[in-house]
């Protein structure tokens, strides 16, 4: 079994670099939750040239819309939700400085062309896994559009957070690789 690789947030390049589809990771620091609605707010505010409300230099964006926390935990059952609705959205959030995502299912050319040129990466979260996912995620707290609900911007403390490394900056992906390798002819 290869080894799992250690990630700190904010990424940098060196850290995104050595990253290769199917490698295992666990991330400690701070990522981001933000689903479709926000992230049509996040590229609404670029086009118009006004600042976005978050850093995401270095960051990565978890696609996440939460349970309800049980009292005394930070956060609910958090399990990722389907990536390619970001699709039209990611690319231009690299652009700013984001270094990649969260989510599940494989994510378009167009981001895969963008995780290369910006040095991101994509990174799929086990889907049924909520509760255990939910273990690794400290902190939660609500930074934009509150109005959201479940889908608003959240700054997430986490810890050991797993993931599986899908999509690189070297034009990796496991959704491809998986089907040369056990596909029929």
């Amino acid at each position: 079994m290869a080894d799992v690789i250690k990630l700190t947030t904010p990424l940098d390049d060196r850290q995104v670099e050595a990253l290769h589809a199917g490698d295992s990771v666990l991330i400690t620091g701070i990522i981001y939750s933000a689903r479709d609605s926000a992230h049509k707010k996040l590229v609404d505010l670029l086009e118009q040239g006004q600042p976005l409300p978050l850093d995401l230099t270095g960051h990565l964006i978890y696609y996440v819309g939460p349970s309800p926390a049980r009292p005394g935990k930070p956060i609910g059952s958090a399990g990722p939700t389907t990536s390619g609705r970001m699709n039209p959205y990611a690319p231009k959030l690299l652009a700013h400085g984001s270094r990649g995502m969260i989510g599940k299912g494989e994510m378009n050319a167009g981001v895969s062309e963008a995780l290369k040129k910006y040095k991101g990466v994509y990174l799929v979260a086990v889907g049924g896994a909520a509760a255990l996912i939910a273990r690794s995620i400290k902190k939660n707290t609500v930074i934009a559009y509150p109005e959201l609900g479940a889908e608003a911007i959240a700054e997430l403390t986490v810890e050991d957070f797993p993931a599986i490394v899908a999509q690189d900056c070297h034009g990796g992906n496991i959704y491809q690789e998986g089907v040369k390798k056990y596909g029929r002819s």
